[in-house]
């Protein structure tokens, strides 16, 4: 896995015109993306990934071994989504809201995501936010797939939604800060 310093320029920049919606001070460590990468099944069908960034968990995503044609990512920045579609030319790139995707993946039909994974700064929105946003991603997951989120915090950054638990898979030292993975499925 690679960081190019092109790539951080362009995760810089993007956290300087919008920090509330970046929440990092750089971009994820191949460490954590391997960790959440590892909670994905492969064959069990498409994978949404929301914030990827400059796009270092996607990578992870892709060596795990989901096609490229199985991957859609959501990026609110237009610069990012632009670099992630030059990137990954067979990886379904949509510039969009997380927080609005009836509109971002609007015209998708298709099965449930086989996983759902998230690299939103949770904790800087407020707590009916979190849950609201939850309560969207988690309602587009086949039966017993994960929703992966991380968090710097100590604690899951939203109480899962009503049938829904949620465990920590992953505490990565290894990433600046260090972070936590957690796994959101339904009970």
């Amino acid at each position: 896995m690679t960081t190019s310093l092109a790539g951080n320029f362009r995760f810089l920049k993007a956290l300087i015109i919008s920090p509330k919606a970046v929440g990092a001070v750089i971009p994820s460590s191949p460490a954590l993306a391997r960790a959440m990468a590892s909670q994905i099944d492969p064959k069990a069908g498409p994978v949404l990934e929301i914030g990827p960034g400059t796009g270092v968990i996607s990578e992870a995503i892709l060596e795990r071994g989901v096609p490229a044609r199985q991957l859609t990512l959501v990026e609110y920045d237009e610069e990012l989504a632009e670099h992630l579609a030059s990137r990954f030319p067979r990886v379904q790139v949509i510039q969009g809201d997380a927080f609005d995707l009836d509109r971002a993946l609007r015209g998708r039909d298709g099965p449930p995501f086989g996983a759902i994974v998230s690299s939103l700064p949770l904790l800087n929105h407020p707590p009916a936010r979190r849950l609201a946003y939850m309560e969207s991603v988690t309602g587009r997951l086949a039966p017993a797939a994960p929703l992966i989120q991380f968090s710097y915090g100590t604690h899951p950054p939203v109480v899962p939604p009503p049938g829904f638990t949620v465990v920590r898979t992953a505490q990565v030292w290894a990433n600046v800060p260090p972070a936590k993975v957690w796994v959101y499925r339904k009970a």
